[in-house]
């Protein structure tokens, strides 16, 4: 029954946007194929491919050949779009849902630990450094 408090129930809705969802798994494997992306999103490779465009057309993503496959960068100091959050960084987002964003080194210990700092905001590449089930993460 329904109640003032909670009105009518609306199933199917989800804190993220398809944006974000592809923006994410994009940070989280910079080498990924659109269809992968379509599967891990539960979204079509058409859908995956308009958000991808929209996406490096508003400056949030660059992408460059490696050899047949495609490889995207996240663009270091993107913002948020909307007004409410315009002022923050999606730096923090990413590292929060996909790990922290990092340029690769080779001198880079895989297990290495990293915090979401304003270095890693300003990186070039999004490692795919996602941390493991029972591992805490830290808030940005």
């Amino acid at each position: 029954m329904e109640s003032e408090r909670t009105g009518h129930r609306r199933n199917g809705w989800t804190f993220l946007t398809n944006h974000a969802r592809v923006l994410i798994a994009i940070a989280r494997d910079p080498g990924i194929r659109l269809r992968d992306i379509a599967v891990e999103c539960g979204l079509t490779e058409r859908t995956v491919q308009a958000i991808v465009t929209d996406l490096q057309a508003d400056g949030y993503l660059n992408k460059t050949r490696d050899g047949r496959r495609n490889r995207y960068v996240v663009a270091p100091g993107a913002r948020f779009r909307h007004p409410a959050e315009a002022g923050h960084e999606i730096a923090g987002l990413l590292a929060y849902l996909a790990g922290p964003l990092s340029t690769p080194s080779p001198a880079a210990s895989p297990s290495a630990e990293m915090a979401p700092s304003a270095e890693m905001a300003q990186s070039a590449e999004v490692a795919n450094d996602t941390p493991g089930h029972g591992e805490p993460r830290t808030t940005v």
